[in-house]
């Protein structure tokens, strides 16, 4: 899974990281603009112990990330819900893989028009035998059955179906998230921020236009699709 994810890494170099905190009266605005992952991007435990430290009644998560880590992810949504705020997530950009697990976590989730999530079945890479394989894999499936039932308690959807959705890498545009009860609320008005390079995910979608304050990209989900060799990919 680190592997994957330094490959985004090297793939959106150019892209400017951000983890921020900016707090203003009794509102607090946290930025997640990176991949996740204490070896990679946004450490888990430097998150939990800034959000511990935020006194505010209202806290907005604003979000634009390919995902990283998901134990790191579980353990940043975890803070998220124990906090006394209201946490408002805003997906400006991109909330993919694990990132979706936070912003999940969140009592609202706004899209800006644009932005987009994608769920997919965990990934990982492994060494050894035949046996050690079978543990992995069993791992992912465990994994891939808790992720599923985060999404089933947001999502307007059954569980195979959302098991099905992770099966083929579905991405979500901010219409479509929102009817299938993954978001709230689109914000009108509000342009997606850049969004990353996502070769290394198998059914990235291709942005044909720029983004309108307006309306919604066109994305051709099927014609192109970016098939790389993921080494640590397990189906």
């Amino acid at each position: 899974m680190q592997f994957k994810f330094k490959r985004l890494e090297v793939a959106n170099k150019a892209q400017t990281p951000a983890y921020e905190i900016q707090a203003k009266g009794g509102e607090t605005t946290i930025y997640v603009y990176d991949v996740i992952g204490d070896m990679f991007g946004i450490s888990a435990s430097a998150f939990v112990k800034d959000l511990k430290a935020i006194n505010a009644e209202k806290i907005t998560l604003r979000i634009n990330s390919p995902g990283g880590d998901v134990f790191a992810a579980r353990a940043m949504a975890t803070a998220l819900r124990e906090h006394p705020a209201k946490v408002t997530a805003v997906v400006d950009g991109l909330a993919a893989s694990a990132a979706t697990t936070i912003a999940l976590a969140a009592d609202e989730v706004i899209m800006a028009e644009g932005s987009m999530m994608m769920i997919h079945n965990a990934w990982t890479m492994a060494l050894g035998d035949s046996k050690e394989f079978l543990k992995v894999a069993d791992m992912l499936e465990k994994v891939n059955q808790q992720i599923a039932g985060d999404y089933q308690k947001r999502m307007n959807r059954s569980y195979d179906e959302i098991r099905g959705m992770m099966d083929e890498e579905t991405w979500f545009t901010a219409a479509e998230a929102l009817d299938a009860g993954l978001a709230n609320s689109i914000q009108s008005g509000q342009k997606a921020s850049a969004m990353w390079d996502l070769s290394p995910f198998a059914n990235a979608p291709v942005i044909e236009e720029p983004v309108s304050a307006s309306s919604e990209p066109e994305f051709d989900m099927a014609a192109i699709r970016r098939r790389l060799t993921l080494l640590e990919r397990i189906a």
